[in-house]
């Protein structure tokens, strides 16, 4: 058994001057500060990977930064999962026994610290390098390449896609730290930049500066506790070349492990915060995960199903196509969302009930996947 016991976040956006490693430290120090940890009682440590600072140990060296000396440290790479991947790591570790109390840390200065240029010879990175790379795709032509077959195979259109980077940004424009907090509509999506057709860069999750941290614990802190109820992984490939059918794609594997684990079915679920890099992502997630059926997933989202007050609230602070994305710390925002909502300290984007919630993360093009169950408990 494990514990969330504290979570912290900056606002996402532009930070001037700030390196990677500040960024990191003042989320890290605002997780400690709401879990009521000194950061000697910090035993171990898991950080994302980070392309502006693409250190070799960085978990390390963001340990000598903000002086602890944990007797676990470790750094991941799994792509936008990395966040989900770190919090199953650091529950298995606080199970075994290995740890008593795990930072979970990221955090990117990626917007001020890293050239368009750089940045897109990053993303490249994920194609093959004979078969994809030498095309010069990077993940937007990706992510454009399946949004069409799936538009094809599901019916999906542009407009269905809009939907989803609507509903984003009216989440983001209740909350203060979002990047993104002019409110737009599916005609502001459809008139937006082409960037991979068929995605337009209302379509697409900005570039941002920011940091997201939280203590995994084997003892819970505070009255409500957050609990790790279960979690499980899928990989099914690493390059789009390389990808099964889009019905047999991980997040309907790890999400059914998940629930094996769990023994909790999708129906039991109150709150969901699920990746959403692209517009095509997180329609895509969304009904392989079962939260709708296959092309549906738009139509839930013009009725209110996944908003605030619906029945299925969805990625509550914006996500990352309004939040921001600051590379592994984007997605790690879903889960301090998630824990917000959980001990019912949202605020004005407070939902009716958080007490069963599922989280998704996904890394390349829908390779690598994550599906984790968080429980609120009494």
């Amino acid at each position: 058994m494990s514990f969330i016991t504290g979570v912290g976040l900056t606002p996402f956006g532009k930070h001037e001057d700030s390196s990677s490693l500040e960024l990191m430290s003042k989320a890290a120090q605002a997780a400690l500060d709401d879990a009521g940890l000194k950061r000697a009682e910090i035993d171990g440590i898991l950080c994302g990977y980070s392309t502006v600072s693409p250190h070799i140990m960085l978990a390390t060296v963001f340990a000598e930064h903000f002086g602890i000396r944990p007797s676990y440290a470790h750094a991941v790479q799994v792509g936008g999962a990395t966040g989900l991947a770190m919090t199953m790591l650091a529950h298995h570790l606080v199970e075994a026994g290995v740890a008593r109390n795990v930072l979970v840390v990221a955090g990117e200065n990626r917007l001020t610290g890293q050239s368009r240029d750089a940045s897109i010879q990053a993303l490249a990175q994920v194609g093959h390098p004979d078969y994809e790379l030498p095309l010069g795709p990077t993940i937007p032509a990706y992510y454009g390449l399946v949004a069409n077959r799936y538009m094809h195979e599901y019916g999906v259109t542009e407009e269905d896609l809009a939907e989803f980077a609507v509903l984003m940004r009216t989440h983001a424009c209740t909350h203060p730290g979002a990047q993104f907090q002019d409110p737009i509509e599916v005609a502001d999506v459809m008139a937006s930049k082409p960037v991979a057709m068929p995605l337009k860069l209302l379509d697409c999750c900005p570039v941002s500066d920011g940091g997201a941290a939280f203590v995994v614990s084997r003892e819970r802190t505070g009255e409500a506790g957050v609990r790790i109820r279960g979690c499980a992984q899928a990989h099914t490939h690493q390059h789009v070349t390389a990808a099964p059918r889009l019905s047999e794609l991980g997040a309907e594997i790890s999400v059914a492990r998940a629930r094996e684990a769990t023994g909790l079915a999708i129906s039991d679920v109150r709150y969901a915060a699920i990746y959403d890099s692209f517009t095509i992502t997180l329609a895509m997630l969304l009904e392989d995960l079962g939260l709708a059926g296959r092309g549906e997933a738009a139509a839930r989202v013009r009725v209110g199903h996944f908003s605030r007050n619906g029945a299925m609230p969805l990625n509550t602070h914006g996500g990352l196509l309004s939040y921001g994305h600051c590379g592994v710390g984007g997605a790690m925002a879903h889960l301090v969302e998630t824990h917000l909502q959980m001990t019912g300290r949202a605020a004005n984007r407070q939902v009716r009930d958080a007490s069963i919630a599922l989280l998704h993360g996904d890394g390349g093009v829908l390779s690598s996947h994550v599906s984790m169950f968080l429980e609120r408990v009494r």
